[in-house]
């Protein structure tokens, strides 16, 4: 009788899987605590890269900043700064680029951004601005060689009229000078795959890194959602059911849900993750594990080497 082979999932652990954590930055000093104890947590398990957002409308600029300079300086990560084309002008998006190389950083995370009103609002160029993230990934390339990475939507973007209007823009993205492109969160691995065909059937041939959300909160995710155009299958719903005041079996199935997913991309041959950590290191440190990734002790941090 024939058998199935075993699940690649199943052997893991031989420096297979490359992952990278994206944080926001912190509002208030509580968050901020909350941030630092994720960082820390996550920091051994030796991502490729930490990104750190942008608020709606380019409104936590300073503290991305903050944020972006705080990594490099007391931590051994390689930190990615994401960069949008909302509410300044070329002339202060470049200034930013330009800060963000002298003090280390090489890896930027190109955006259009979110209108300043919010999703759902028209989105308006800033007079003098940079006009999507293909234009603002050119900007970037001019002014120094940083890895560029940009976002994709395996269910396209709200704003695009078709899913080959999608694809259009992330052609003029790579030509600008992207090489990697992170998708919006997805829960159907077939979404994505399905995705992945016709990219690679246009001839994109850059990594199209699948992002990834735990649901810490489904209420919080299905709201994120909503607002991004991604689909959350009823089947995922239903397991969520009766759990908003049961936070420890909420955990337990979000872990599930979360492992179901990312085992069956391994499966089928994907070895990198974007993980949307929504500061919170538990359910993404316990999905890192089943993927193989083992803590390895850090070194001392650079702002204690240095004194």
């Amino acid at each position: 009788m024939l058998t199935a082979p075993d699940p690649k999932s199943r052997f893991l652990g031989h420096g297979d899987i490359d992952v990278s954590f994206e944080f926001f930055p912190p509002r208030t000093a509580a968050m901020e605590e909350t941030l630092w104890r994720s960082i820390r947590r996550l920091e051994p398990l030796r991502p490729s890269y930490v990104s750190v957002t942008y608020g709606a409308g380019g409104s936590t600029r300073e503290r991305t900043h903050a944020t972006v300079a705080r990594v490099l300086k007391e931590t051994q990560l390689k930190p990615a700064a994401h960069l949008t084309c909302v509410d300044a002008t070329r002339e202060e998006v470049d200034a930013v680029i330009r800060d963000y190389w002298d003090i280390g950083v090489r890896h930027i995370v190109a955006l259009r951004g979110d209108p300043a009103g919010g999703v759902g609002q028209r989105y308006m160029p800033t007079p003098g601005g940079y006009i999507n993230a293909a234009d603002l990934t050119r900007g970037i390339k001019k002014i120094a060689p940083f890895d560029v990475s940009v976002a994709c939507y395996p269910e396209k973007h709200p704003e695009s009229p078709t899913i080959d209007a999608d694809i259009d823009m992330l052609w003029q993205k790579i030509d600008a000078g992207a090489s990697t492109a992170i998708t919006q969160f997805f829960f159907d691995n077939e979404v994505y795959f399905k995705y992945l065909d016709r990219v690679r059937d246009r001839g994109i041939t850059i990594p199209i890194v699948p992002g990834i959300i735990p649901i810490h909160s489904f209420k919080q995710v299905s709201g994120f959602a909503a607002k991004s155009g991604a689909s959350v299958p009823e089947w995922i719903g239903h397991r969520f059911e009766g759990l908003d005041e049961d936070q420890e079996t909420r955990y337990l199935v979000a872990a599930a849900v979360a492992a179901e997913q990312v085992m069956g991309l391994v499966d089928r041959g994907i070895t990198e993750f974007h993980f949307y950590t929504l500061n919170r290191a538990d359910l993404v440190y316990a999905i890192c594990h089943l993927l193989g990734l083992r803590p390895v002790a850090t070194a001392v941090p650079r702002v204690e080497a240095a004194q």
